[in-house]
């Protein structure tokens, strides 16, 4: 029978169970979201569920609010054919991004995971600057990355082994594995990677192959794909949701849609721990102030110069800090803006009232 246990609601989650919200309700997992419905579990089978009132109104901002791989306080009924969410636990991780285009908000992208299988495709889309900007958004979560390379088999031993190379030389820590969806090259490796207990997803643009990658890890077509591309040498995309997948090894795997823009909002500990080697050079740098543009004794220019650091990785990482920095500003604005906004019609109804 499965239980709440073997879908990863760990000792760390109990020990933040909310005493008077566990008396009034009981606990399941968020495994699917779709605009304003969920699906939940318990252990087995979905439960479609929507959010309570109190809950939905009382929200500040989309933190707030139920995502794939959530653990939530729910009521059951109609024998368990329909739920009503009245609370979120505390979050172990949480992968985020800024939402695509000018506005300036984030959306959640899933909860609670252990591992990221960061997937990048060896032929033409292979992206290094892409990949950095995944892993800045995975750091920045505390969930540990791992480097998948696919479609090995449209590309030399030579280029796969020059390309592991340049992935290596920015993530020395983490694993790096290519695989081949065609031929099933370290398929059985990658899917004996995948520990019992522990929730994975699957991040990438589209048309790396993820959706494939997850039914050979499944052990049949369980997700729609579509044919790859002639012209744009890639798989056209066809998950448009997240949904968490519980295999019989007790594997718990989420596909994501391809992200066309990876935009940040606040990154510190994610640009800090991506960028170690940069933020080293800076404390190496002759002058505390240093613009890294001109200086004598600049550590940053001198690594660029003797070849030891790539000048756009570099250009990279100070792209990504002044998004953050903008986008994190721009946000706390947006916020005071919207709770002035909410005191004022506040306001008038307790006027009206009177």
């Amino acid at each position: 029978m499965i239980d709440l246990e073997s879908i990863g609601y760990s000792d760390w989650f109990k020990n933040r169970v909310d005493d008077r919200k566990n008396a009034a309700h009981e606990v399941a997992r968020v495994v699917s979201v779709h605009k304003d419905s969920y699906m939940v579990t318990k252990g087995e089978g979905g439960v479609f569920a929507e959010l309570s009132g109190n809950l939905l109104y009382s929200s500040d901002d989309a933190s707030d609010l139920p995502t794939t791989g959530d653990w939530v306080y729910v009521n059951f009924y109609d024998d368990d054919t329909h739920a009503i969410i009245h609370g979120v636990f505390p979050r172990k991780t949480l992968l985020k991004r800024k939402t695509a285009g000018k506005l300036v908000d984030f959306q959640l992208i899933a909860a609670n995971i252990d591992v990221a299988l960061i997937i990048q495709s060896l032929n033409d889309n292979f992206n290094l600057r892409r990949l950095e900007r995944y892993l800045v958004m995975v750091n920045e979560s505390g969930i540990e990355p791992i480097i998948l390379l696919s479609k090995c088999d449209l590309v030399s031993k030579e280029e796969v082994s020059q390309i592991k190379k340049r992935v290596v030389d920015i993530a020395p820590q983490v694993t790096v594995m290519e695989f081949s969806n065609l031929n099933r090259r370290n398929i059985d490796l990658v899917i004996n990677s995948l520990k019992p207990g522990f929730s994975y997803c699957l991040l990438g643009s589209s048309g790396v192959g993820k959706t494939t990658l997850l039914n050979r890890i499944v052990g049949n077509e369980l997700f729609e794909t579509k044919s790859v591309s002639k012209i744009q040498s890639k798989g056209r995309h066809t998950t448009t949701s997240r949904q968490l997948v519980l295999l019989e090894s007790g594997v718990m795997i989420i596909d994501t849609p391809g992200m066309r823009e990876l935009g940040s909002m606040s990154i510190n500990d994610g640009l800090d721990e991506t960028f170690s080697e940069i933020l080293a050079l800076f404390q190496a740098c002759k002058f505390g102030n240093c613009s890294h543009v001109s200086e004598k004794g600049c550590a940053i220019l001198t690594a660029i110069n003797a070849g030891e650091l790539s000048e756009e990785r570099y250009q990279n990482y100070q792209q990504m800090k002044k998004e953050s920095e903008f986008n994190q500003m721009s946000y706390l604005e947006k916020r005071k803006k919207d709770k002035n906004f909410g005191k004022l019609i506040k306001s008038t109804l307790k006027n009206k009232q009177r």
